[in-house]
């Protein structure tokens, strides 16, 4: 079996943050969440992955480089634009062969892995499988309608009037009869290649698609929210750990990570948290759930529940929360401005805020 890992998307939802970075290397617990996926790949025994890239493909080569580091073996895929998840496929059909194959949505974070899925399709071998989850807006989502056996009877992607509330993960089991299916089909009305329109015509052709409910956690991590609830997920399995230098007038309270090379000085820093590689934490408060990457500087100030990406400076700041700053982001006092701020700011950005 191989994998196909789709990260091509611009990453809208993300702006401003993507405009400048790939959504799948925005990091979680200072770790890209494509990497996530990788690892989940490489977990369930497979080998030859194909990773399907856009505009950002010179820095996810970069980070992802030939796969030898997650035990894989990469074939990059270029997609001209985001013509949609089958358009991926289609454009991999030289690499997949006549094998089957794991799709797996490069943004997306699955708890668990998928050695049970994998496992289960090469024991039942259906056309297609599929994981579904109960959501409480399926308009925003492929949807899934099921028979009272609970066979897959009918997808639609995006509906306005959505037939049940089991929305389609980001992973995808296929054997080769969805090549058929994909050369068959026509741009939606969003001007896509849907996957969902593809398994349909499986559905019709009168192929098995099987279905799983995941009970474990799953995010799309397509927008702020979404992002920082994945990293207080993450930060909840994080064990204590310092390798970095902490002096006598600081506290660590709870599981805190401080990595090799980061500094921490008369401050109070309240866990789960990551300290990164090189950051300096100093005269400051940092609260749970919060991850500061490689290199970054908190000086007089307090954040909590928030991301940081690599080489931002925060100083004399009150407090933020809820928050993700990009890479090279300065933050610093302005005045008449709020207690607490929420900030959304893309990389190299410089923003004033009141202490």
């Amino acid at each position: 079996m191989k994998a196909l890992v789709l990260a091509g998307g611009s990453g809208t939802r993300l702006r401003p943050i993507t405009h400048t970075s790939a959504k799948q290397l925005v990091p979680v617990a200072n770790k890209p969440v494509l990497f996530y996926g990788l690892e989940a790949i490489a977990a369930a025994g497979i080998r030859e992955l194909g990773l399907v890239v856009g505009d950002t493909q010179a820095e996810i080569e970069s980070a992802v480089g030939d796969g030898s580091a997650f035990g894989l073996q990469v074939t990059y895929l270029r997609q001209e634009a985001p013509l949609g998840l089958a358009h991926g496929v289609l454009i991999a059909r030289e690499f997949l062969g006549e094998e089957d194959f794991v799709m797996y949505l490069g943004d997306n974070f699955i708890v668990g892995g998928i050695n049970g899925l994998v496992d289960r399709f090469a024991r039942e071998r259906p056309a297609a499988q599929i994981m579904l989850t109960r959501v409480g807006d399926p308009r925003q989502f492929g949807v899934a309608e099921l028979n009272g056996k609970g066979r897959v009877v009918g997808l639609e992607e995006k509906p306005a009037l959505p037939k049940s509330d089991l929305a389609l993960v980001g992973v995808y089991l296929f054997s080769p009869a969805i090549h058929t299916a994909v050369a068959e089909l026509k741009p939606s009305w969003r001007g896509e290649l849907e996957i969902t329109d593809a398994i349909q015509w499986l559905i019709e052709a009168g192929l098995r698609v099987e279905s799983s409910v995941i009970s474990g956690y799953w995010k799309d991590t397509g927008n702020v929210t979404d992002m920082l609830e994945v990293n207080r997920l993450v930060l909840e399995s994080v064990e204590a750990k310092v390798r970095g230098n902490v002096d006598e007038a600081s506290e660590l309270v709870g599981r805190v990570v401080v990595e090799k090379g980061a500094v921490v000085e008369r401050s109070r820093i309240v866990g789960p948290v990551i300290i990164g590689h090189g950051a300096r934490i100093s005269d400051s408060y940092v609260g749970p759930f919060t991850s500061i990457g490689a290199a970054c500087a908190v000086t007089d100030s307090e954040i909590e529940y928030s991301i940081v990406l690599p080489r931002a400076s925060i100083a004399g700041v009150g407090r933020i929360e809820s928050s993700l700053i990009g890479h090279d982001v300065e933050v610093t006092p302005a005045p008449n401005t709020p207690k607490a701020h929420r900030l959304v700011l893309g990389d190299h950005s410089k923003v004033q805020i009141s202490s």
